[in-house]
């Protein structure tokens, strides 16, 4: 089993190119008030030539449908990723995948849909109750966030076999600060889990 890989809060080319030479699967970029905030069109410039099959990953939280279509103008991401319910009132293309974001002690996914479960606030590195994540990841195609590390991964990955994980704050040297020893660190520790599987 391939467990995917998303490496968030991405902001520099450098970043990128570690994160898609370890691996990755997606690559998120934040556009939502926070540490790692990029503009959009920032986030299409070190994503020019990123190699198809990597997903790039629009991180909203509340957005408008205004911000959403700037965005989605700007840096035609491959997925956008928003609270589950910021859903009704987007307009988003057939053609963009819909990645709903589900936390922990809230509503709970429907359907077999690719969502995102994690803390109850997001980047800051909470630790979900992996064995309730586990049940829940019955449902769907779970990319389990919150807390995740290197020495953690493959622990998460035994309990709750989510489709992937997602991390930022683990790969950073600073608040914001991406670190691409760290991001190849994830990932191998990753592949290393998925042969338990």
């Amino acid at each position: 089993m391939s467990v995917l890989v998303k490496i968030c809060g991405l902001r520099e080319r450098r970043h990128v190119d570690a994160a898609i030479g370890a691996g990755a699967g997606a690559l998120g970029f934040v556009f939502a008030e926070s540490v790692r905030k990029i503009a959009p069109r920032d986030a299409a410039n070190v994503t020019s030539d990123v190699p198809p099959g990597v997903k790039r990953v629009a991180v909203m939280h509340h957005p408008g449908n205004d911000e959403w279509q700037q965005v989605l103008q700007d840096f035609q991401p491959d997925v956008l990723q928003t609270d589950a319910a910021d859903f009704a009132q987007l307009n988003v293309p057939d053609s963009i995948e819909r990645w709903p974001v589900y936390r922990e002690g809230g509503g709970v996914p429907t359907g077999d849909g690719t969502y995102v479960y994690e803390g109850r606030k997001s980047g800051h590195g909470e630790t979900v109750d992996w064995p309730a994540a586990a049940s829940i990841a019955k449902q769907g195609k779970m990319i389990l966030a919150g807390g995740l590390t290197a020495k953690n991964v493959a622990e998460a990955i035994a309990i709750v076999r989510p489709l992937g994980v997602d991390l930022s704050s683990a790969v950073e040297s600073a608040p914001g600060i991406k670190d691409s020893g760290l991001i190849r660190e994830f990932i191998k520790a990753v592949r290393a889990a998925e042969k338990c599987l």
